[in-house]
């Protein structure tokens, strides 16, 4: 009996292949986490048009990256047989001759960072063989298996670590985490405005990889990576299948021109192949259009209303709409998208306290950074001097101010003796070309979505809903002023929610 191993490894995976937690699994993922490894399970690498499965990966910090392939083969499998390397496979000194897929993360990392990554090794998990066993197989096996590269099943833990150690001597030039598993793993790659390179957390990825059934809710607030995750979501949900059909809603049209182009940026950083079409970013209203359009009736334009007649009829939108703060949107527009997605997949944003919660963001990536500032001052002077001091250690568009379209209009005329370009009068319902949003920002509480700033500016905090002073609250990354005139409840809220 012949054995033309490593062969497997490559074949296209199917869900069958998954990894199950066998003993030597659990061995190895004990290890792992004692000695501070990264586990990754059943992870596809996307590049170009091709997709590589790996079902077992770690990630050692300090000497690189090691590859594992389970096989359920006893003594009694083996003890007749002989091995050989797969066809046009070459065998290597370093490796257990996995050239190919070392091939493809190698060329992964070159043309995303120009460099050839981290350094990869390979073993073999046998769930059924021992080490003394292994003894007693035919020379062949310890010429492509060299034994150093085979984690036994009985092994100790500390047997295990030591052969994973032994593989490579420990480094100090490896880049950080983000840099490694971001780049290898871009269906994970969080990209900041600077392009700086950052890792999906746990929550963000579980919620990424799952498949979203009916109506589901994700539960985060404003700066918990909630509208990166649903990027990432759709990316990969494409990823997987290019033929599925995906909407995201946003509040508004410059709301929805910046995902585009996170989408965009995300997918030409990444070096994938995506059907971009098949992901549309639209407005409430777009949709609700469609409807309208398809019924032949008369479309809206600024104000969100569903009429009867689209609760009385089906329309299959796409086979998924995720919907980014749902908790600005209005109570009938949300009942709207449960009746069009029935027999489809919908997932609703929110900031509510819920206990039917399918996902939950925690972590708050402002968290700790945040300041309040609370003034009772005439707003409108207050908010002035405010800007003023602001832009002598900071920029333009490290401000956003949010009031009524009143104080929005009259901030504008004043400002032009502050600083030296015109301010920004954020319209919603523009498109992003045609607004300079790299400049200081006034908007409305109506106009929100997507926008944040180092400092917001509250003026008009009584006329808003708490909805939306919950979500303005968020868009600040460093420091929030409420500036007021007079006590309100609103004013009573934010102060028990952040002066304690």
């Amino acid at each position: 009996m012949n054995f033309s191993f490593l062969k497997s490894i490559f074949r296209k995976k199917t869900q069958t292949l998954k990894n199950i937690d066998s003993l030597v699994i659990k061995n190895l993922k004990k290890v792992s986490n004692s000695n501070n490894l990264l586990v990754y399970e059943n992870i596809t690498i996307y590049h170009h048009t091709q997709a590589l499965f790996i079902p077992l990966l770690i990630l050692d910090t300090t000497r690189g990256i090691y590859i594992f392939e389970h096989k359920a083969w006893s003594y009694d499998d083996l003890k007749s047989a002989t091995v050989s390397k797969a066809k046009n496979q070459n065998s290597s000194t370093q490796t257990i001759a996995f050239d190919k897929i070392h091939n493809f993360i190698r060329q992964k990392f070159n043309e995303l960072t120009h460099n050839d990554g981290v350094p990869l090794l390979n073993f073999l998990l046998m769930e059924n063989l021992n080490a003394g066993e292994y003894e007693h197989l035919d020379i062949s096996f310890q010429e492509l298996l060299p034994k150093n590269r085979v984690i036994f099943n009985d092994l100790s833990e500390q047997e295990i670590i030591k052969k994973l150690e032994s593989a490579i001597a420990p480094t100090s030039t490896l880049p950080d985490v983000a840099n490694i598993m971001g780049n290898l793993l871009v269906q994970y790659l969080i990209l900041s405005k600077n392009e700086d390179i950052y890792l999906a957390t746990p929550e963000q990825i579980y919620f990424i990889d799952s498949q979203i059934k009916d109506c589901q809710i994700l539960e985060a607030k404003a700066g918990s990576g909630k509208t990166t995750a649903l990027l990432l979501k759709a990316i990969l949900e494409n990823l997987r299948n290019p033929t599925l059909k995906v909407i995201i809603i946003a509040p508004t049209t410059i709301a929805c021109d910046i995902l585009k182009q996170r989408v965009l940026n995300s997918v030409e950083y990444a070096i994938i192949e995506v059907d971009i079409p098949s992901i549309e970013i639209i407005t409430p209203i777009e949709l609700l259009n469609r409807h309208l359009s398809k019924l032949k009736k008369t479309t809206i334009k600024d104000n969100i209303f569903v009429d009867d007649a689209l609760m009385r009829s089906n329309f299959k939108s796409a086979d998924l709409i995720m919907c980014d703060d749902a908790d600005l949107l209005p109570d009938s527009f949300i009942e709207y998208l449960k009746h069009i997605q029935k027999k489809s997949a919908l997932l609703l944003v929110s900031d509510k306290n819920s206990t039917d919660v399918n996902y939950v963001f925690q972590k708050s990536f402002r968290a700790g950074k945040q300041k309040v500032i609370f003034k009772q001052a005439n707003p409108h002077a207050k908010t002035l001097q405010i800007i003023s001091d602001l832009l002598k250690n900071n920029s333009l568009n490290d401000i956003l101010v949010i009031s009524n379209n009143l104080n929005k209009e009259k901030l504008n005329d004043d400002l032009e003796f502050f600083i030296r370009d015109k301010a920004i009068l954020l319209d919603s319902s523009k498109n992003l070309v045609d607004q300079d949003i790299d400049n200081l920002v006034l908007s409305t509480y109506e106009e929100l979505g997507t926008i944040n700033a180092k400092f917001v500016i509250l003026l008009d905090v009584c006329c808003a809903s708490k909805e939306q002073l919950k979500y303005a609250s968020n868009l600040c990354e460093e420091s929030c002023y409420v500036i007021y005139d007079k006590d309100c409840e609103n004013i009573k809220d934010l102060r028990s929610k952040y002066e304690s």
